[in-house]
């Protein structure tokens, strides 16, 4: 199963465009919120499942602050990450993963992409695919099979 990760997106279509030519693969499709409501232009042709969550930059009712899904098995915890102070450092995501027994714990907000594991957690930041800051324009995958451990990685755009 492949899972496309995205942030950050800011509404911005000229990098959307490149992001919707490397979701096509995916099986499922996450956004982590700030313009969550690209994910309805993000998903024009996508056949996959859609999960996504507000960030701090958000004002739908739809969806929510965060979440936790369920993949092959594998939990991953889903939020924007401004709650937890993910720009100073991961601590308190970190422990809120840790509270939640998950896998992975995904998030956006700092548009710096990181990709890191720490005691079988990961914590998975995909970057911004339009306004990234320090890093190169990115989204992350994940890939995850029944009984074998998370393959999570970024791709530029």
């Amino acid at each position: 199963m492949l899972v496309a990760v995205v942030s950050d997106t800011h509404g911005i279509k000229e990098y959307m465009n490149k992001v919707k030519k490397l979701i096509k693969r995916a099986d499922i499709l996450i956004h982590l919120g700030d313009n969550i409501v690209d994910l309805e232009y993000l998903t024009e042709n996508f056949h996959g499942q859609i999960h996504g969550v507000k960030g701090n930059c958000d004002f739908s009712g739809i969806y929510l602050r965060e979440k936790i899904i369920e993949i092959l098995g594998k939990k991953l915890f889903i939020t924007h990450g401004d709650k937890y102070g993910v720009k100073y450092d991961l601590t308190s995501l970190y422990f809120r993963a840790q509270e939640l027994g998950v896998d992975a714990a995904l998030f956006g907000h700092t548009h710096q992409s990181v990709v890191v594991e720490q005691n079988n957690v990961w914590i998975i930041n995909p970057g911004s695919p339009s306004l990234p800051r320090m890093t190169s324009r990115s989204i992350a995958f994940i890939e995850i099979e029944e009984g074998k451990p998370l393959y999570p990685y970024l791709v530029e755009i």
